[in-house]
């Protein structure tokens, strides 16, 4: 018998058991993961899909009808044939609504209405609804138009006969009172109860039903300041040593007795000139402001009239300013161009003035303007 010893597999040639501490993981576990992995992605895509449309509803619900309500009351000044696009952009621009392009869709549903001129009150983050059937209503707000040659008083009878927005009865006359008690002020006044005749610029002006009269007229007041000195004229500009109130002074009678802009240069020359030898400076229009009249014919009778207002009487300037005037007329007053004449007359229908030196031109000028109807 041999000594020698025989290894053999205790393990009878099965797999090591140590092998078994970290089995593979069978098929359908893999499979089962896989799934519900799937399932919690499905869910994550599906609950996104849900919020984003929940927050497009909300968004869509916000747009059609604000949850915070309505805001600021702005105004909106629609203009003659402006188109319903333009208006639209304007409320969007003005925080009335917040989406013109599903306002428009609202509107191809509910029917476009017909958008008449003139000024309109909102308030910001309005419903559609709520802006469409302002909108449909018309114009709710006062629109004030000056003119370049409007008075005071006719800015005032203005607005006497045109407020019929919930307006107070008043209104007129309190205009006119702010003009006169001093509680508004222009820097171009030599005393806050100075005259406020000149000193407003032309232009549309809304009045809403909150607004005051003395709003109307500090803000009129505030547009011509801002006017003139975006166009050289401050209260301390001199013009051939006129100070800037008599520059106003000057201005607002070139407005009248230009009246188009292309002859208004020279009609501003005119007067200084006859400033600068203290001349009479024979101007109808002044005569017929103290009358209250806005053209027309100036008589024998008028022109005796003794009013300071009287240019052929008085030599100088007004005692104030005759009108409102245009950027035309103010440029014209601040940069006169230079020249020699000392007269001027209207020599056609169309409006054309022609500018003489002396006397003897002045008469064959007239005689001109006779031939021609004038």
């Amino acid at each position: 018998m041999s000594d020698t010893t025989s290894f053999h597999d205790d393990h009878g040639g099965q797999e090591d058991p140590a092998s078994s501490l970290h089995p593979d993981p069978p098929r359908r576990s893999v499979r089962a993961a896989r799934r519900r992995q799937q399932i919690r992605r499905r869910r994550i895509v599906l609950s996104s899909i849900l919020g984003l449309f929940v927050l497009a509803g909300l968004y869509l619900w916000n747009a059609v009808d604000p949850f915070g309500g309505p805001g600021a009351p702005r105004v909106i000044v629609v203009s003659e044939g402006e188109s319903t696009g333009a208006v639209i952009a304007a409320m969007s621009k003005a925080g009335i609504i917040s989406s013109p392009t599903l306002y428009r869709l609202d509107l191809l549903v509910e029917g476009t209405p017909l958008i008449q001129p003139g000024a309109y009150q909102f308030h910001q983050s309005s419903s559609f609804a709520a802006a469409t059937a302002i909108l449909r209503s018309g114009p709710n707000v006062t629109e004030v138009l000056v003119r370049p040659g409007n008075t005071l008083q006719e800015i005032a009878t203005q607005l006497g006969s045109s407020l019929d927005y919930q307006l107070p009865a008043t209104f007129s006359a309190d205009f006119v009172k702010a003009e006169l008690d001093g509680s508004v002020t222009s820097p171009f006044q030599s005393h806050p109860r100075a005259s406020l005749e000149g000193l407003i610029a032309p232009g549309s002006y809304v009045v809403p039903p909150t607004m005051s009269a003395r709003t109307l007229l500090q803000e009129m007041v505030d547009a011509f300041t801002a006017e003139a000195a975006a166009h050289g004229l401050t209260p301390s500009t001199v013009v051939e040593g006129h100070p800037a109130r008599d520059l106003v002074t000057i201005a607002s009678i070139v407005e009248k007795e230009g009246y188009y802009p292309v002859n208004m240069p020279k009609v501003a020359r005119v007067i200084y000139n006859r400033l600068a030898v203290h001349s009479v400076l024979q101007m109808d229009s002044t005569v017929l402001y103290a009358l209250g009249q806005d053209g027309g014919v100036v008589t024998h009778a008028m022109l005796e009239n003794p009013t300071p207002y009287n240019t052929y009487l008085h030599a100088g300037l007004t005692p104030t300013p005759i009108c409102a005037f245009s950027v035309a007329a103010l440029v014209a007053t601040v940069d006169p161009p230079p020249g020699p004449w000392r007269y001027f007359t209207l020599v056609d229908k169309a409006g054309h003035l022609a500018f003489a030196t002396t006397f003897a031109e002045q008469l064959r000028n007239e005689a001109i303007g006779a031939r021609n109807g004038i």
